[in-house]
């Protein structure tokens, strides 16, 4: 049985669609064959912001989608096999995480719900598919988020120190690995997400490079201390959060509240000194030194970087691509794992992470 497992994965920052070839042979050491991304056009990054912040007929829109995100997770996943040399047979199994449009984890009846048909996609790449990951846990009474944490822990933790990994993505989130002690984990709040969405409306461009633009800013504390007093940051774990609660409208919503005209850079700085100060209050809560792995797309903001080291004086700092992966794949590295553990029959999640009733097999299977 093939120990060659495929992951997707298309965050809330919408920059691109990622996918992990990855070997499971040694679980205990997975080794990534190849990774390759589909970087979304102007017009599907548009369509897929709109449906997640919600629009005119969006039920038809979604529907259609979810059937051409598919078919570029498709042709993705078949010039990744191209490159290696590697058909559709010799793949168990795809993970897909699909495109989160609405994440609502409270309330009588709690949801989560991501486009990306895996039957299409099953068809098109000729590989069984995975997925509905989150759904699962969510029927358990969990939050359905965060779910890597335990690729983390598999991958990452240390007998002797205390491991934090920390997702850069549109969403912050860390793995909290104490020796002993299993794992935690829970979203810390914005990140790639609003710097981008700012950066994009004020410069054109999809994302602030190294986050110089920012750097040429000054943070305004009292912007900053109107965001910091968000509930959602003190409340206790597990928690998990998405655009509903830290979209382009709540930012909007603040701006309105300080009621000062704020240059546009110094809001930018204003929103890295945010994601900054929640990510290192967050870890501080937990431990009060020990190795920080930064992984996920914003792993590449060198000024969001910098920022938060300042603040970790007792950590050491380092990227994924010290254990070998580069930190754009961890993601789409971690369905894979999930849909490895599917076909093994083993738990997905971490109850102590997402709040479900117990350990569950996460997923439904969708054969091609």
């Amino acid at each position: 049985m093939s120990a060659l497992f495929i992951g997707l994965m298309s965050g809330t920052s919408v920059d691109a669609l990622d996918a992990a070839l990855v070997d499971f042979s040694n679980e205990r050491v997975p080794r990534l064959i190849g990774e390759k991304s589909h970087i979304w056009l102007a017009d599907e990054r548009q369509e897929l912001l709109a449906l997640a912040a919600g629009c005119a007929n969006e039920i038809d829109r979604s529907g259609r989608a979810g059937q051409w995100w598919s078919e570029r997770a498709a042709a993705l996943i078949n010039e990744l096999l191209a490159e290696h040399q590697l058909s559709p047979s010799d793949v168990r199994a795809i993970g897909s995480h699909g495109q989160t449009l609405r994440h609502r984890p409270h309330g009588d009846h709690p949801y989560t719900l991501q486009i990306g048909d895996p039957c299409l996609l099953a068809e098109l790449s000729g590989i069984s598919v995975v997925a509905q990951f989150r759904q699962r846990d969510m029927a358990a009474g969990g939050q359905g988020a965060p779910l890597v944490p335990a690729f983390h822990q598999a991958i990452f933790a240390q007998s002797e120190r205390c491991v934090v990994a920390l997702n850069l993505g549109g969403i912050a989130n860390i793995s909290v690995m104490q020796p002993g002690r299993g794992v935690r984990g829970y979203d810390t709040g914005p990140a790639s997400m609003l710097l981008d969405g700012w950066c994009q409306r004020h410069t054109s461009k999809a994302y602030d490079e190294d986050g110089r633009w920012a750097a040429s800013g000054t943070c305004h504390q009292g912007l900053l201390d109107a965001l910091l007093a968000m509930p959602y940051f003190s409340a206790p774990a597990p928690k998990s959060t998405g655009r509903e609660s830290f979209g382009m409208s709540w930012l909007e919503q603040q701006l309105v509240l300080v009621g000062t005209d704020i240059k546009p850079e110094d809001v930018q700085a204003t929103l890295l000194a945010l994601t900054a100060t929640t990510v290192a209050d967050a870890i501080l809560r937990e431990a009060p030194s020990g190795e920080l792995i930064l992984c996920g797309g914003g792993a590449n903001n060198t000024a969001l970087c910098q920022a938060i080291a300042a603040k970790l004086t007792h950590w050491q700092c380092k990227r994924s691509e010290a254990y070998g992966y580069p930190a754009q794949a961890i993601e789409a590295m971690a369905f894979a794992w999930l849909a490895m553990r599917f076909t093994q029959g083993l738990s997905g999640n971490v109850p102590e992470v997402t709040g479900a009733r117990g350990a569950r097999v996460l997923g439904g299977y969708f054969p091609a």
